[in-house]
């Protein structure tokens, strides 16, 4: 199981990763993206949006100790031109020659054949070494996934947004995608006590971090710690280790009546949603819309 300090193989991609990663745009500071470095993460996102203390504290990781960190540079960029100039000035403010990750973010049908070219050639010429994308529409996944291009899978995954384990992981192919999860903690729902029942005990950050990376098809999840404090609790998830079968099924019972009692898709996506399908060329739809290509 994944969850602990030892690194892991994400899927058929060439990287190997402590199993959290820290995610920029929640407000992490580059002193905690430094900290973090220090207690033994190497798995940095800068993205969806790049903060620029988080990238000033990369440039000086990078610097130091570049062959032990694995950085992810996201793009929302809808041409091919653009990924490569989206990507090529992220790594100039790094002043790093190559990211590890490029990610091609939010596209809930599968990009035009050209993009998905754009993307692989910078893979094939060294200016990332792998590619993933990233997706709200889960019935996509199963066409990302057999795309030799696409080494990696964003996924939205934690105890009240399950559906992965149905609609993804058994459809993955052999060799499979490397799968990294991110909203373990449903956008704070979990942590509410006014949505978890009295009766059960509330789950802490660290339980949803555990609860994603006891997940055997899981690889690695992302952290979304605002300071220092959070990460740290974040870390306990790899210091305890993966969820026992009780601990598994408390997390479920409480995801259950999180989704029972939220409406989570209109607060996740909204008019976001319908937006981001317009920008990719879509149209003016909602996800649920769209169905699968």
């Amino acid at each position: 199981m994944p969850a602990s300090f030892s690194p892991v193989r994400l899927g058929r991609s060439p990287l190997d990763v402590v199993p959290l990663g820290l995610a920029s745009t929640y407000g992490a500071k580059g002193s905690d993206v430094e900290y973090a470095f220090e207690r033994g993460l190497d798995f940095f996102y800068w993205g969806s949006y790049r903060t620029p203390d988080f990238g000033a504290a990369l440039k000086r990781l990078g610097k130091r100790s570049r062959e032990r960190m694995k950085v992810v540079i996201q793009s929302y960029a809808r041409s091919p031109a653009g990924i490569g100039k989206s990507l090529e000035k992220a790594l100039r403010q790094l002043e790093m020659d190559h990211a590890d990750v490029l990610l091609l973010g939010w596209w809930n049908l599968p990009p035009k054949e050209e993009i998905l070219d754009a993307a692989a050639d910078l893979v094939r010429r060294g200016r990332a070494r792998a590619l993933m994308i990233s997706c709200h529409n889960r019935p996509a996944f199963k066409n990302f996934a057999r795309d030799p291009r696409i080494d990696l899978l964003m996924i939205r995954y934690n105890a009240a947004h399950p559906g992965a384990d149905k609609d993804v992981f058994p459809h993955l192919p052999d060799p499979r995608p490397g799968i990294v999860t991110y909203t373990s903690t449903s956008w704070g729902q979990l942590l509410d006590r006014k949505l978890v029942p009295a009766d059960e005990r509330l789950p802490r950050a660290a339980d949803c971090y555990r609860f994603a990376l006891s997940n055997p098809n899981i690889g690695a999840c992302w952290a979304g710690a605002k300071d220092a404090a959070q990460l740290d609790e974040a870390l306990k998830a790899l210091e305890e280790g993966p969820m026992s079968e009780e601990e598994l099924a408390w997390m479920h019972r409480i995801g259950a009546r999180v989704r029972e009692t939220t409406q989570l898709q209109a607060r996740g996506m909204g008019i976001a949603d319908r937006l981001v399908n317009l920008y990719s060329g879509f149209g003016f739809r909602t996800t649920s819309e769209l169905g699968e290509r």
